[in-house]
């Protein structure tokens, strides 16, 4: 590998990790989190500025050489609204809140990349440490741009990882194009005519048409759309009444579409206000109908998709490079970076163990390093490349 951390470095790095992992922070949430990542980064002279779309941190460290073009790497900061299921002396002291997703791994990574590359600043230009708050649905990436990320710190090129429990230990998975899928969330609202349970015949009952509508929404993709397009279409609630002699008046179905095409996305989102508003008028009832978007598609430009692919190889050798990962359903939000600035991302198999979102996760520290060293490499690979004239 050629980055190496110092035994007192790779101690710091763990220590860090673990530190996040026991104070988890949700979206926009992340002050404490910021203030930790502020202080280590100041405290190796990397310039550090905060505040940025709300609680994301961006460090500057320039280049010995002069000047030259500028580099984004970029690290997720926020933690999930969930119970942890561990019992590590580290484990989350937050009730209902743990970084069950990994994204304590994925700050120390780039912290640990930023000290790589401050301490050996041999290359033209700068890189860009982008710490991103609320990545997980609320939007940080977004909030990141409008308060002028790349206007005030721009990119030629960015840059992500993501742990990959479910890849073995040491491996890099990555594509050109589509890596990740969109995601919209919808929230149908019904309205019957609540009533005595005793006599449904003089109701509407808002729960019935929940239920029903909640069956059906699961048939678009197997009935609309191309086999040969990848989509899905998931009811993730389903809410009406709350007790046993009532038949509510209102009730609610929620889920998510996901999809890698745009006109597949709108043709989906035009199926289930079209089946929700006509199931609802069927049995009498109204239904409203709203859809957020939430994560874009993340596509990975092919030139850097390649120059990541080669960065891969040179930390983990080329066995352990897999280019044509298939596309994912899950979603991204550094996808919406990638549409302002060209750059990569790929999966850092951490070895096989419980699923991400899950309450058992567990980040796997020994793959730290690993990601750090990548991470550096493609900067200290593209600031010479594009130092160079070639691209």
């Amino acid at each position: 590998m050629s980055e190496e951390l110092s035994k007192s470095d790779l101690d710091a790095l763990v220590a860090l990790r673990r530190d996040l992992h026991a104070h988890p922070e949700t979206g926009f949430q992340e002050k404490r989190t910021a203030a930790v990542l502020a202080g280590l980064l100041r405290g190796r002279g990397i310039e550090v500025h905060a505040g940025i779309g709300g609680t994301g941190l961006v460090g500057i460290i320039e280049g010995e050489k002069g000047p030259g073009p500028s580099i984004g790497l970029r690290a997720d900061m926020d933690a999930l609204p969930i119970e942890e299921a561990s019992d590590f002396p580290w484990r989350s002291t937050v009730p209902g809140c743990f970084h069950g997703c990994g994204h304590d791994g994925h700050m120390a990574m780039l912290m640990a990349a930023a000290w790589l590359l401050r301490q050996k600043p041999d290359f033209a230009g700068r890189v860009v440490l982008i710490f991103q708050p609320a990545e997980e649905g609320l939007g940080g990436a977004r909030a990141m741009l409008a308060d002028g990320l790349f206007e005030r710190f721009p990119c030629d090129e960015v840059y992500a990882l993501h742990n990959a429990p479910d890849r073995p230990f040491g491996t890099v998975a990555l594509r050109s194009g589509p890596v990740s899928a969109s995601a919209d969330f919808f929230d149908i609202a019904i309205r019957g005519k609540g009533g005595h349970a005793a006599f449904p015949y003089r109701a509407v009952d808002s729960g019935l048409v929940a239920v029903t509508l909640a069956q059906a929404l699961h048939t678009i993709v197997g009935q609309n759309v191309d086999p040969n397009e990848a989509a899905v279409v998931a009811v993730t609630a389903v809410n009406a009444g709350s007790t046993y002699n009532v038949i509510p008046d209102t009730a609610t179905v929620s889920g998510t579409i996901r999809t890698f095409s745009p006109v597949v996305r709108r043709e989906i989102a035009a199926h289930v206000e079209t089946l929700a508003k006509g199931m609802a008028a069927a049995y009498g009832a109204e239904a409203d109908v709203a859809i957020r978007d939430v994560f874009s598609t993340l596509v990975n430009r092919p030139v850097q998709a390649a120059a990541l692919a080669d960065a891969a190889r040179a930390v983990v050798g080329d066995a352990n490079v897999d280019t044509d990962a298939a596309p994912v359903t899950t979603s991204e939000d550094f996808a919406d970076m990638l549409m302002a600035v060209p750059g990569a991302y790929c999966f850092l198999g951490q070895g096989t163990g419980a699923a991400l979102h899950n309450p058992h996760y567990a980040f796997n520290d020994d793959i730290l390093p690993t990601g750090a060293a990548l991470l550096a490499r493609i900067a200290r690979d593209r600031l010479r490349t594009q130092g160079s004239g070639r691209t």
